[in-house]
């Protein structure tokens, strides 16, 4: 069983799949930073000094009577609250990092699509310089009119 499990760990899709959820975990780390450190708080002075981070409904109060000047602070009481803020600052991280998935994943498309039509590959045809058919391009006589090719053709 030790030896399967290794076989099935060892897989290329399988290691590829852990560097993509580390990677994953990672970029999530930044985007948050992003979002909560960069775009919120310019955001929230624009608004008239508003911290997203600290935008919330109490819906009950803890065991000491609101208002709650903070977050940490309505937490700390025990409070029941709604934590818009935090949830605005998720729904922008999840956003960029859609964004990010979606441009990657275009890139990839992108790549396949030129890789399956040949966009790289060289051409197997050519122009019969006389009779303008399409031609194999590795032909000395044009199938079409019967005309040598030369390297440098005069009508």
């Amino acid at each position: 069983m030790l030896q399967e499990f290794k076989k099935f760990a060892m897989r290329g899709n399988v290691v590829d799949m852990a560097v993509g959820i580390i990677i994953g975990g990672a970029f999530g780390t930044i985007v948050k930073s992003l979002v909560s450190d960069i775009i919120m708080p310019p955001i929230g002075i624009v608004l008239g000094n508003v911290d997203f981070s600290n935008l919330f409904l109490v819906l009950r109060d803890g065991e000491t009577p609101g208002p709650y000047l903070t977050l940490d602070a309505a937490q700390k009481a025990g409070a029941v609250s709604l934590n818009v803020g935090l949830f605005g600052n998720a729904v922008i991280s999840f956003l960029i990092v859609a964004f990010a998935v979606f441009l990657l994943v275009k890139g990839v498309n992108t790549l396949k699509r030129q890789e399956e039509t040949g966009a790289t590959a060289e051409p197997t045809e050519k122009e019969c310089p006389y009779c303008v058919s399409k031609i194999p391009i590795k032909a000395t006589r044009c199938p079409h009119c019967t005309s040598e090719l030369t390297a440098d053709p005069k009508p």
